[in-house]
């Protein structure tokens, strides 16, 4: 049975609308403010926002959807909801190819650079946006994440109801997600093979890195094939710290192919598509949280770098 974006009979819309894919931001009127109007305190908190031209249109709103004029007092616990028009973008020049959508979940093949969700810089350009305006459905939510440098299988539900069960899932691990790279290839070394770190990462800092302590992290490593100084892996992470795969790959001497983060962080233009991370998901399989029917989704995309 196919699941519409539609409300719920329980579900209370949003005072605002999305627009182009993107929900509303909502700001509290904090208490002990000074400020004469909403409109004052807006313009104080956020001066490069076009607040008069906004409110003269009807697009800032309060909590019950109700329009704040530009006169409107300031009242201290009040909500203010509006949109806020994203900076410009450079374009990712791939699609976002479906593999399947039914029962309320779209399954989708995320290209290398594509975010999955809008954050930092990346708003517009990242998959979630991307479906919501193909779709036209707001409620659509990832059930898990993928980097942007990562491609590969990527799961949505379309409605609010579906989002906790399939996103328990990946939080319970009860999903066995199976990963492929292009790396280097040290003959010494022996697979297949599982690797376990203690992986930590401090807020603000591009990379991650191993510390001496209890592993928090672990990866099973097969070998699919040689091609001379380098070869093909199979990866099963059954933890998914940030940068997991890409780390222990490095660790062992044998760097992720296209990774300007390991072993030695390399910034790069945001225009630059050229060299992608040979980091593929390539398939995820699970057993259904609504219907118990084991399902296997896998990737279309081929690694060739």
């Amino acid at each position: 049975m196919d699941v519409a974006c539609v409300w719920s009979a329980w579900t209370v819309p949003e005072p605002l609308p999305f627009r182009d894919g993107l929900a509303p931001l909502r700001i509290r009127l904090p208490h002990g403010d000074s400020a004469p109007t909403v409109r004052a305190f807006l313009e104080r908190e956020h001066p490069a926002d076009p607040w008069a031209e906004s409110m003269a249109a009807g697009e800032v709103v309060d909590e019950k959807g109700r329009a704040w004029e530009p006169e409107s007092r300031y009242a201290a616990g009040r909500f203010v909801y509006f949109h806020r028009r994203p900076a410009p973008e450079v374009p990712v020049p791939f699609e976002l190819d479906i593999l399947y959508d039914h029962d309320g979940i779209v399954v989708v093949d995320k290209p290398h650079f594509l975010a999955t969700i809008p954050r930092g810089m990346h708003i517009t350009e990242t998959a979630t946006v991307r479906l919501r305006k193909s779709l036209d459905c707001p409620d659509l939510t990832p059930a898990h994440r993928l980097d942007r440098a990562t491609a590969g299988v990527l799961i949505f539900t379309r409605t609010k109801e579906l989002r906790r069960p399939y996103q328990e899932l990946f939080a319970t691990r009860s999903v066995l997600k199976e990963y492929e790279a292009l790396a280097g290839f040290d003959p010494s070394l022996e697979f297949p093979r599982v690797v376990r770190s203690r992986i930590l990462k401090d807020h603000g800092v591009m990379v991650a890195r191993e510390e001496p302590g209890e592993p928090n992290s672990e990866t099973r490593i097969e070998l699919i094939e040689t091609m001379g100084e380098s070869a093909r892996y199979r990866l099963f992470p059954h933890t998914g710290r940030t940068h997991q795969l890409r780390i222990h790959l490095s660790s062992l001497g044998i760097p992720i192919k296209g990774d300007p983060y390991y072993p030695v962080y390399t910034r790069t233009p945001a225009d630059d598509f050229a060299n992608p991370l040979q980091l593929l998901a390539r398939a995820v399989e699970f057993d259904d949280p609504i219907t118990g029917e084991p399902r296997r989704f896998t990737s279309r995309r081929v690694l060739a770098g």
